[in-house]
């Protein structure tokens, strides 16, 4: 039985035991688990905090694409066993974006530089066979929110959710070059190489300048929790 020591370690609470364990293997396999089976592609890229674009971090995207225009993904912290899911993150395509209220298109972020530049990658899958859909993905928006802030070392998914932007080529959007580097070295590739084979990719006709919302207006969005009277009940007749 592998392991989850890693990710018990990380966790607040405590250790597994073996019942558990075989009760965990028991559901799995009697259970269907259908939605979590149709997700099918691995995205490594990184994403930067709206409220504090300082702190950033690596992100690992499980992408189940339901039709050619939506996209949703599961964001772990790691690939490994011992990820933790930290998010969701919602992809649209440009013309479902350009449909959106302009209040709702600020909390979207563009693709398309973190595309071209080799920071968005497939893991593990070679460049040819991953093209074809990272020039779809080049021509979307997405909306990414992170619930577990485990870059400040928070042992249990606590406060409220945090708004997340993509990479850009503007100095308050560049991804700092340690953390690159880290993780094309735990990969074994080239981002400077990778975005050289993509100068053919196109992105959208042009880029919704109410996305990136920070690069116009220099700010982010933050949630603050507030208390609010709770709706009456309307009785069952």
């Amino acid at each position: 039985m592998a392991s989850t020591e890693g990710r018990e370690q990380k966790t607040a609470g405590e250790k597994m035991t073996v019942k558990e364990h075989i009760i965990e293997k028991g559901a799995e396999m009697m259970q269907s688990m259908k939605p979590i089976k149709q997700f099918s592609q691995h995205v490594c890229t990184f994403a930067l905090y709206s409220h504090d674009m300082n702190r950033q971090i690596e992100t690992h995207h499980f992408v189940h694409r339901l039709n050619e225009d939506f996209c949703q993904c599961a964001v772990y912290d790691t690939d490994n066993r011992a990820g933790r899911l930290i998010g969701v993150e919602y992809i649209i395509s440009d013309r479902l974006f350009e449909a959106l209220p302009p209040d709702e298109q600020k909390l979207w972020h563009s693709h398309y530089f973190e595309i071209k530049s080799g920071l968005f990658v497939n893991p593990r899958v070679p460049e040819a066979v991953a093209k074809p859909e990272l020039d779809k993905f080049a021509k979307t928006y997405g909306k990414f929110w992170c619930t577990w802030q485990t870059d400040r070392g928070d042992l249990l998914p606590v406060g409220e959710p945090a708004l997340m932007m993509s990479p850009q080529g503007e100095v308050e959007g560049m991804v700092k070059a340690p953390l690159l580097q880290q993780r094309d070295q735990k990969y074994g590739i080239s981002s400077i190489k990778l975005s050289d084979l993509r100068v053919d990719i196109t992105g959208p006709t042009f880029i919704n300048p109410n996305a990136d919302y920070w690069k116009k207006h220099g700010k982010g969005f933050a949630i603050d929790v507030i208390t609010s009277e709770m709706k009456k009940v309307t009785p069952f007749p």
